[in-house]
């Protein structure tokens, strides 16, 4: 049924360029969601985990103050690594896109 639909219209979905969109849009979220990591970690961990510090021990919420323990940042160099990854997969995007 659909292989027919779409023998009947061979227009895809954003055309051609579906590919390089989705480079886009992938890379273009990788550098946004790295970088508000870095910029803002989250208030609180999900799952139900608790907070733990350097050397792996879970910290109490007793000794850490009104507002409670400080999130855990993400690790610097992966967060840098995967904007520089994301930057570049965006920029091939674009370029597929400008260039046609």
């Amino acid at each position: 049924m659909m292989g027919a639909l779409l023998a009947q219209n061979p227009q895809l979905f954003l055309g051609k360029d579906l590919l390089a969109w989705l480079v886009l849009a992938f890379g273009a979220a990788l550098v946004v969601g790295n970088v508000a990591a870095l910029v803002r970690p989250p208030d609180h961990l999900g799952g139900g985990a608790k907070p733990r510090s350097k050397g792996g021990a879970v910290r109490s919420k007793g000794g850490a103050g009104a507002s409670g323990p400080r999130p855990d940042r993400p690790p610097l160099g992966r967060s840098i690594v995967m904007i520089v990854v994301g930057l570049v997969a965006a920029l091939w995007g674009l370029a597929s896109l400008v260039g046609g």
